[in-house]
């Protein structure tokens, strides 16, 4: 694992929670993490608007505060894996919730859900 981010002193818990998944793409690529391990290019795959400079960035946030783990096979060409560690698995229910309430939302403003949850 990366070099460890220091925490710094917050005024509330929901500011420390959004200092691990805030961005754009952070609660999408927990959303694929939770059921299964997936190389980067599945990854790029299941997020088809995020810029090739960005996934990588965001992963590399999510790995430094030991949500996410990253794993390189020494092959040719080197396979990168990613999956939730132990910690990041903790943060299922919040992943759950948040589909569940997407769903609703989407139900209310257009009358439809979507099913990726």
């Amino acid at each position: 694992m990366g070099k460890a981010l220091e925490a710094p002193g917050y005024d509330c818990p929901v500011e420390a929670t959004l200092a691990v998944l805030g961005g754009r793409w952070k609660a999408l690529i927990l959303f694929h993490l939770r059921e299964r391990t997936l190389r980067f290019g599945q990854r790029r795959r299941l997020i088809p608007g995020v810029s090739e400079r960005m996934l990588p960035q965001q992963l590399r946030e999510l790995e430094r505060h030991g949500v996410v783990r990253r794993q390189v096979h020494a092959e040719v060409p080197p396979r990168v894996e990613y999956s939730l560690s132990d910690y990041g698995r903790t943060l299922r229910p919040i992943t759950d919730l948040t589909c569940a309430w997407g769903k609703e939302h989407q139900r209310r403003t257009s009358g439809s859900s979507g099913d990726a949850c």
